[in-house]
């Protein structure tokens, strides 16, 4: 069972679809998972994983604060007194990923995990789209990480180089600052990494879907069955739903973990004589900005297929409408001047304005009229078919929430407000 389940770490390279043909986009991602220590592919190394995890996610952070305490004997400039609050939500949300990823890696494994296991029943372009994906996914992770750790490489310099006359030491001076500040710099980006990397990952299968839904959007321009609509549509649904089931406990919880954390910032920031400037309350700002953007790179992945899928929808009736009114234009001798003349209109309206709408249309939301077979296709089945699409929609879901566009608008809002009230009390802006 378990050489067939695999392992989040894939230890070959075993596969029949395009992405293994020359095994890059799986050898970075089993380095950069290794480089993260999720490997649970035995027992030793499930064991130095789970060591690895416990040091730098709580033994660093708590050492850090109780040997580094010199609130009697340092200056104000480098008191620390929003340091337990910080690293309490480093922690808490490194835990939550860590065990998320923990646990996909038991009962589903790598290959299952990422849907590569029936990725060569997919045709080679969202093969290749879907190695594309994978291959900018570190680069993806650097994007959104590596600011927010060359800040707090930054500060933490600063802090110990500026402090060092007051800061405690063990040991040879500059030998002890040097160590303890590279086991804080391990700890802050061994944490906000793997938070990274799972929402990495939702992304990287969220794209996935969407290269099946725009492939599938492709079956209302040519001649095809009712059928084989339906299941095609089963099939997405079903996969939504399984990601849907898979991610919902970690999207819950960053969402509430997240927002804990900001209103918990902003309370010790806004009570009565407060200290607060940059150099006390700065991380408090740096680690906001950190989870909300691991936040909104989430709920952007979900709102985006949620929103990609009911497209199809409009997609259907669209297609529907257009095989009715072409089959009123082949009837002979019932109303063939108002029929065409309808026709006519919708054709020319849905041709023209092309540079109007620039980016805002894709493949599968757009205003073209699409091919008409109405030889194979009963006007009573086009209609079957657009009413269980408009009944069964399909998207991205937690605990029977729909994450579309509303969610993120309302959701974003509130993070970004409370973002930015931090901000303005502890950098001022």
């Amino acid at each position: 069972m378990e050489e067939e389940r695999g392992s989040l770490v894939p230890k070959n390279k075993e596969n029949t679809s395009y992405i293994a043909l020359d095994g890059t986009e799986l050898r970075n991602f089993r380095s950069y998972l290794r480089w993260v220590y999720v490997d649970h592919s035995n027992v030793y190394k499930a064991g130095l994983s789970w060591s690895i995890f416990f040091i730098l996610a709580f033994v660093v952070p708590v050492l850090s604060h109780f040997l580094l305490d010199c609130d009697t004997t340092c200056d104000p400039d480098h008191t620390r007194p929003y340091h337990v609050p910080v690293q309490i939500s480093l922690s808490v949300l490194a835990t939550l990923s860590y065990i998320s990823l923990s646990f996909w890696d038991r009962k589903y494994g790598f290959s299952k995990f990422l849907f590569l296991d029936k990725l060569s029943d997919d045709s080679l372009k969202i093969q290749k789209g879907y190695a594309e994906q994978m291959q900018g996914t570190m680069k993806l992770i650097l994007r959104w990480g590596l600011p927010c750790f060359i800040v707090e490489c930054a500060y933490k310099i600063w802090w110990y180089i500026s402090g060092s006359p007051q800061i405690p030491y063990y040991g040879e001076i500059y030998v002890s600052s040097i160590i303890l500040c590279t086991l804080e710099l391990c700890s802050w980006l061994y944490r906000t990494s793997i938070f990274f990397l799972v929402c990495v990952l939702f992304r990287l299968i969220c794209y996935l879907q969407i290269f099946r839904l725009d492939d599938f959007a492709q079956v209302f321009q040519r001649q095809t069955e009712v059928g084989s609509i339906l299941l095609e549509h089963l099939r997405i649904r079903r996969n939504l739903r399984i990601i849907s089931h898979r991610f919902r406990c970690f999207i819950l919880g960053s969402l509430i973990l997240v927002t804990a954390s900001q209103l918990i910032f902003l309370l010790m920031v806004t009570k009565p004589r407060a200290d607060v400037d940059v150099l006390k309350a700065g991380e408090l700002g740096l680690v906001s900005i950190t989870l909300v953007s691991g936040l909104f790179l989430l709920l952007r992945s979900a709102t985006k297929i949620t929103h990609k899928a009911q497209s199809i929808t409009c997609l259907a009736a669209k297609w529907h409408i257009c095989a009715t009114i072409n089959s009123f234009d082949n009837i002979d001798g019932e109303t063939p001047v108002s029929a065409q003349a309808i026709a006519t209109n919708i054709i020319s309206w849905g041709s023209s304005d092309d540079d109007d709408v620039g980016d805002e249309e894709d493949e599968v939301d757009n205003t073209k009229l699409l091919p008409i077979y109405t030889q194979t296709i009963s006007f009573h089945k086009r209609q079957a078919l657009v009413t269980y699409m408009e009944n069964n929609r399909a998207g991205i879901t937690v605990y029977g929430f729909m994450l579309d566009r509303t969610w993120l608008h309302s959701i974003f809002g509130i993070q970004l407000a409370l973002c930015l009230w931090l901000l303005n009390k502890t950098v001022g802006i």
